[in-house]
């Protein structure tokens, strides 16, 4: 099962005010961006963040889960929760960059 329209929209609803969000359809599932960095994946209508430790204190109840097979795990996180999501995103982005443009052949 893959991700659906109407949830990737719901996803970047409750992490609306935290920066320029977009998202990015990936191997049919999806990259959110925030202020150009990427910072949620979300795959089969769940929610993934990476295990860093600037999140580790408030993600500590969190579920874990591996988004793809062979994917490092990830915090699972609970987006119905739009506080926590923010909150999340808010310690993120500073610590995330901006991906480097690939170089064409």
């Amino acid at each position: 099962m893959s991700t659906t329209p109407d949830y990737i929209e719901y996803v970047c609803e409750q992490i609306s005010g935290t920066g320029n969000i977009r998202y990015r359809k990936m191997f049919g599932e999806y990259v959110v961006y925030v202020n150009e960095k990427p910072i949620l994946l979300v795959c089969d209508n769940t929610v993934y963040v990476k295990m860093l430790d600037i999140i580790a204190g408030i993600m500590k109840d969190a579920e874990k889960g591996f988004p793809y097979q062979g994917a490092k795990e990830h915090y699972i996180l609970d987006i119905d929760d739009s506080q926590l999501s923010r909150e999340v995103i808010h310690l993120l982005e500073p610590h995330i960059s901006i991906p480097k443009p690939k170089k064409k052949k």
